[in-house]
């Protein structure tokens, strides 16, 4: 009898961090995407896809993303800082979107500033992934 309770325990409890890992549904204005890159504070900056790790979404090599997580997780990316990582998370569908529309698939986007210039409003198009979970990556982050 037990022996019976301590199986169903160890059972119960081994089990447990499995119903804790389900994925939450996603919501019709989002989609999930998971996308390998390095980070530096709560900016997160997609790195080159592999053969082995292709990551998913159309997000593009450089482009920087920033972060929304709870403060735990935040805690345990920052801790990665300077390594590849790859993120899992949410974006609202179209916040990637260069350019303006004309018709027909067709887009116009603007070229790069005369001179590699900045804007003048640094988070004029800031896209935001609320994060839900890293994992670590192959490869190395590029140095400053």
């Amino acid at each position: 009898m037990k022996t019976t309770i301590a199986i169903a325990v160890a059972v119960a409890v081994l089990n447990a961090p499995l119903v804790a890992q389900e994925e939450k549904p996603v919501p019709k204005d989002s989609v999930r995407v998971a996308v390998p890159g390095c980070t530096k504070g709560y900016v997160f900056t997609a790195g080159r896809r592999t053969a082995d790790q292709p990551g998913s979404g159309e997000i593009p090599e450089g482009m920087h993303l920033r972060m929304n997580a709870p403060k735990k997780l935040m805690a345990e990316i920052k801790a990665h800082e300077g390594s590849m990582i790859e993120i899992t998370g949410l974006m609202k569908k179209g916040q990637y979107n260069p350019g303006v529309g004309i018709g027909g698939g067709v887009r116009i986007a603007p070229g790069s500033a005369p001179g590699g210039g900045m804007s003048s409003a640094p988070m004029v198009n800031q896209i935001v992934i609320d994060v839900e979970g890293w994992r670590p990556a192959v490869g190395s982050c590029p140095s400053r």
